[in-house]
């Protein structure tokens, strides 16, 4: 190599700054754009091919009352209800109130007018503000109904998203603090991901509503997650092989050019499996979770962009300083007493480890067998809203009442009557709704939604059944057929994904089977964590799905990162055998994966201050599985079974020799 080729990458990592310079005013100028506002339908996560998505898109037009759209305030007051002073507050909301047969309660049946979630909120707060402050007192208000329990979902983020930007920033900036042990160096990669996180919120609704896609509140909160983890990942990365360098190369520029090659490689691979996979949800019946595929698959370019483009000039524009009091100097080696060591217990006791840590995850597995999938509408809230509160009101006072019935669409108005009369004797109450377009609607209460279809179908109705119960239903219906095509489809990619980038058969087939072995353990321990610690009785629909989905993508990254090295080091010395070259890999890299596992972890662990019990749920499971996997599936299982297979491993292509 001529010494003009020797100094050109050192050249370009030069001009790196202005690259840097220039991604950062290019994002800022896109974030200047604004977020584009979530999709105004009704029924945006519903399954589509859904019974209950049928009747809301049925109904979406009606002008007359619609189930989904109706507030139910409920008046109530042990000492007797005063019908008198409620009813002209009744007559202010264009309706009636009407009292319970005990005298102690009064119900009144309100329309809210259609919109945004956060439009419905504003709607069903100025009413509960209006009947609150100018009911009789004594008398307990509250607001229930479909429109209350929609405003109260959108009501739980006003500013929790914000909440968990500033928890996981934190999460990043004392976790970062801690690994690198300088008070100045974590800010670098802290504001290069900010940014790219910001970006990416921004962008990504962009993308959605450019491709006519919907998403929610909690698309934001797991996408700001998802760049704050990957993208301090590949930081880490970065900056663990920019250190290494620059203890051989007194120029920053020189060795951030040797580190950025095999980082680059490294991390491209990793956030190329993250973004298959992730896409993957498009297979999902819910728009919504589709939606979620595509957001987080910007996410991960994104936080890729800035930690391979960004993060690079950022650093090279402060000499070797930045480090203090840790700065590398040249000609020293770096030390990796701890992880040298647990090379040494690996290669000394390999059919002991492997043993051992299969018995391990074995054991956390086995919680999973008895999982219960499936949650009320009163189990989807940590904090319980009034929406949820004021069910119980209305059960006590009103029996025959439910807060949120079944909307039943009669598509042949002449079976109306007959629909009616089946539905009274299954043992429903019936109350009448709109007729509109050739359709009637009425309203069930007192029967699930299973017993109401049963009834449907034996009678040979034309009439289909939908409304927030039988919303919930579908929704578990159709994500246990989710699961049944997009756990395979994911799996499968990875895998063609790690055979494409290792030229191996064995080793993604072992690599798989290390993450599936840990998505299973991760849901065992989960699920006792739920059970016996936060109270939770039951999963969420989306919680298996979105679990393995982002566990598989995520957690195949270390593998990827310690099975990169260690190929690494067998084609640069290739007569250290394969024991040589897994000890070599998990000591230069055993720590920086490390802090990186342990960072992701905790950032998603960071969803708990979510207030819904399935973005809690999805936070722990991840935690728990990104933990299993780097402290043991990547620190001694799998370098133990590399060590057991040799150079089997990388069958049938090996390792080419470039020590020369």
């Amino acid at each position: 190599m001529t010494a003009s080729s020797s100094k050109a990458p050192a050249h370009t990592m030069r001009r790196s700054r202005w690259l840097a310079l220039l991604l950062l005013i290019v994002g800022i100028t896109l974030m200047s754009l604004g977020d584009k506002d979530i999709p105004s339908n009704t029924f945006g996560n519903l399954p589509e091919g859904s019974e209950s998505r049928a009747v809301a898109e049925a109904v979406q037009g009606f002008e007359d009352e619609q189930s989904d759209n109706t507030a139910i305030a409920v008046f109530s007051n042990e000492q007797g209800i005063n019908l008198k002073a409620i009813q002209p507050l009744a007559q202010d909301l264009g309706g009636q109130a009407v009292p319970s047969e005990d005298g102690k309660a009064a119900l009144l049946l309100t329309t809210i007018e259609g919109g945004t979630s956060t439009e419905v909120a504003n709607q069903v707060d100025a009413i509960r503000t209006q009947l609150q402050s100018n009911a009789p007192a004594n008398t307990t208000v509250e607001v229930t109904g479909p429109a209350a329990i929609q405003a109260d979902l959108a009501n739980v983020f006003d500013g929790a998203n914000f909440l968990l930007l500033g928890v996981t920033a934190l999460i990043v900036a004392v976790l970062l603090i801690i690994t690198y042990r300088s008070p100045v160096l974590w800010l670098i990669p802290l504001l290069v991901i900010a940014v790219a996180d910001r970006l990416a919120a921004t962008v990504f609704t962009w993308v959605l509503s450019g491709l006519g896609m919907s998403w929610d509140e909690s698309t934001a909160g797991i996408l700001s997650v998802l760049v704050f983890g990957a993208g301090t990942n590949y930081a880490l990365l970065l900056i663990s092989r920019y250190r290494d360098e620059l203890r051989e190369d007194s120029d920053r520029f020189s060795a951030m050019a040797k580190a950025w090659k095999p980082t680059a490689r490294a991390c491209a691979a990793s956030a190329s499996t993250v973004a298959l996979g992730v896409l993957c949800l498009l297979l999902s019946a819910a728009p919504n979770t589709r939606g979620l595929g595509v957001a987080s698959m910007v996410g991960v370019a994104i936080a890729l962009l800035f930690a391979l483009f960004v993060l690079p000039g950022a650093l090279v524009t402060f000499d070797r300083w930045i480090f203090w009091p840790k700065a590398p100097k040249v000609g020293t080696k770096p030390e990796h007493k701890l992880w040298d060591k647990i090379g040494a217990f690996v290669a000394s006791k390999k059919l002991a480890v492997i043993v051992g840590s299969l018995v391990i995850l074995g054991i956390a597995c086995a919680g999973s067998l008895n999982m219960k999938i499936g949650l009320g509408q009163a189990e989807q809230f940590i904090d319980t809203p009034e929406s949820i509160a004021a069910t119980d009101t209305l059960n006590e006072h009103f029996p025959d009442q439910a807060a949120t019935p079944a909307t039943v669409l009669i598509e042949d108005p002449a079976q109306g009557d007959a629909t009616t009369a089946a539905l009274k004797q299954a043992g429903a109450t019936v109350r009448p709704g709109p007729v509109e377009d050739g359709v009637a609607v009425v309203y069930a209460s007192g029967l699930d939604t299973e017993t109401l279809r049963e009834t449907v179908q034996q009678e040979s109705l034309a009439a289909l059944v939908g409304g927030p119960d039988a919303e919930l239903y579908d929704q578990a219906d159709f994500a246990a057929k989710d699961r049944m095509k997009i756990f395979p489809a994911v799996l499968a990619i990875v895998l063609v994904a790690l055979m494409l980038l290792l030229r191996s058969v064995v080793a993604p087939l072992i690599m798989v089977a290390t993450v599936l072995l840990t998505n299973v353990a991760a849901m065992g321990l989960g699920w006792w964590v739920f059970q016996h610690v936060l109270g939770f009785d039951s999963l969420a629909e989306l919680t298996p799905l979105y679990a393995f989905v982002f566990l598989v993508a995520l957690g195949v990254d270390y593998n990827i990162f310690l099975v990169t090295r260690a190929k690494e080091e067998a084609e640069r010395n290739p007569s250290a055998g394969m024991e040589g070259h897994v000890r070599t890999a998990l000591s230069t890299t055993g720590g920086v994966i490390t802090s990186a596992g342990i960072l992701l972890a905790a950032v998603f662990a960071a969803l708990g201050v979510l207030p819904l019990v399935a973005l809690a749920q999805i936070g722990v499971v991840i935690f728990l599985g990104v933990l299993l996997d780097t402290l043991i599936v990547r620190t001694i299982l799998l370098p133990a079974v590399m060590m057991v297979l040799g150079q089997k491993f990388w069958w049938p292509a090996q390792p080419t020799n470039r020590s020369s």
